[in-house]
């Protein structure tokens, strides 16, 4: 039988600091920016023993400060978390019959045919023990779906099973934000609905769910709710559709000079990461974030591919002067849609 498994690994960017650091073991620690909780900057990883204190990745470092005032804080190192990355991948792909699909850094799905999953689990997280000494822990499931939530079920250091048979006893009751794909949204727009529960997701009407969210995301939804789904694991390698770049500024940008550099900025490095690809900008996006906090996404088809950086930055600045908005800006970010790779993706 063709089995899914899901292996994430355990506080990463954390847990690959401690190994640099052994003094840092039981100490809560957070990663994120250059380390500092007086900038602006917000957690990439936090250790379990700072998400005691409610840290949670994505939340401001100086929030992450209040809560846990005695914790270590250290800078984001992307070399190292690569190269960790880059071993636990090949680990997964050095186990015998495996497919291989790499979600990103941390975590991937891992297709397998054998009788019984579990067994092929524990060797998983042995083999990525004995290669890089850090931990994983592993969801099994009949579908990428059902491993996918089963993750956090064994978390951490563990495994656990969903399959058809115990998808609604274990998860049935639960809220349908705690759904992978189920966002904050999402789960509102269901409560509108009355649908506050996995179970309650699972047994609604598809009708009423493509009328809401229309026919392909309606049908999507239901499907994240009864855990049904495909059990292919694609191991294509991944091609991007575009490059970013984005800045938050430690001093909001007020003047036009100021915020002209910056973008010229960003538009230089979307460039070099473009034509790394060779694959010249088609369309361009713009990120802004105005402080306090208001974030704003514009984006404008080029009438003709092009790798010239002043003519992304104009293009970027011509859809924030759309805006119309004359607040300071704390957000900055440029994107650049590149041309499809020859034979399509």
């Amino acid at each position: 039988m063709r089995w899914v498994l899901h292996v994430d690994m355990d506080q990463f960017l954390a847990a690959v600091e401690i190994l640099r650091n052994p003094d840092l073991a039981g100490k809560p620690v957070i990663v994120g920016g250059r380390g500092d909780p007086t900038e602006r900057a917000v957690v990439s990883t936090a250790s379990y023993e700072a998400r005691v204190f409610g840290v949670r990745s994505g939340m401001p470092l100086r929030i992450a400060k209040r809560k846990a005032p005695d914790a270590v804080f250290l800078p984001v190192d992307f070399p190292v978390y690569e190269a960790a990355s880059a071993t636990v991948m090949q680990t997964l792909r050095d186990v015998p019959g495996a497919v291989v699909q790499v979600l990103g850094w941390d975590e991937a799905f891992v297709g397998i045919d054998t009788d019984d999953p579990r067994p092929v689990a524990d060797d998983v997280r042995a083999r990525v023990l004995e290669a890089t000494d850090l931990h994983c822990s592993i969801g099994i499931g009949d579908t990428l779906v059902r491993a996918k939530n089963a993750t956090d079920l064994g978390k951490p250091r563990g495994v656990f099973t969903l399959t058809r048979d115990n998808w609604l006893e274990v998860m049935g009751d639960r809220p349908t934000k705690d759904l992978w794909g189920v966002g904050p949204r999402t789960s509102a727009r269901l409560a509108e609905h009355d649908i506050s529960t996995v179970r309650e997701l699972a047994a609604a009407p598809v009708d009423l769910l493509t009328g809401e969210f229309g026919p392909n995301t309606g049908l999507h939804v239901h499907r994240l709710g009864t855990g049904e789904g495909t059990a292919v694991v694609d191991d294509t390698p991944w091609v991007p559709r575009a490059h970013g770049r984005e800045t938050t500024y430690q001093h909001d940008l007020t003047t036009p000079a100021e915020i002209s550099d910056a973008v010229r900025a960003l538009a230089v490095q979307v460039v070099d990461d473009i034509r790394k690809e060779g694959r010249a900008c088609l369309r361009v996006h713009l990120k802004v974030r105005f402080a306090p906090f208001f974030t704003f996404n514009r984006s404008r088809k080029l009438k003709e591919p092009t790798y010239d950086v002043d003519l992304i930055a104009e293009t970027a600045l011509d859809l924030l002067a759309a805006l119309e908005d004359d607040r300071a800006i704390r957000l900055l970010g440029v994107r650049a849609e590149m041309v499809a790779p020859e034979g399509g993706y």
